[in-house]
């Protein structure tokens, strides 16, 4: 059974940083695309990172240079590296493993940003 468990999240400062973490159990997760997703209430989920079987890595435009996406083999883990937080990064942070597209989802962890 594939399990996804996010932690790191919680309350910052804008300017401030967080790590979130992704322990994959189930699955090997470099063999797959791994993804971080955020939501806002209200909002449609959007992808944020994504890191493929080639280490390649993905941004949305409005992470690019603040956030980093990387894995560490050895623990079956990914994370997303989050720098120069504000208030429009506050949202529930999923982590998704799939090739084609996400199959798989954690539960979700609360990032929120205060101004």
């Amino acid at each position: 059974q594939v399990q996804l468990v996010e932690s790191g999240g919680g309350l910052v400062q804008a300017g401030g940083s967080l790590r979130l973490s992704c322990a994959a159990s189930g699955i090997i997760s470099s063999l797959t695309v791994m993804r971080w997703y955020r939501q806002v209430p209200g909002k449609q989920r959007e992808l944020v990172s994504s890191i493929d079987r080639g280490d390649n890595t993905n941004y949305a435009d409005s992470v690019k240079g603040r956030f980093t996406i990387s894995r560490d083999n050895a623990k079956n883990t990914v994370y997303l590296q989050m720098n120069s937080l504000n208030a429009e990064d506050t949202a529930v942070y999923y982590c998704a493993s799939g090739i084609i597209g996400p199959i798989h989802w954690g539960q979700g962890t609360q990032v929120t940003v205060s101004s």
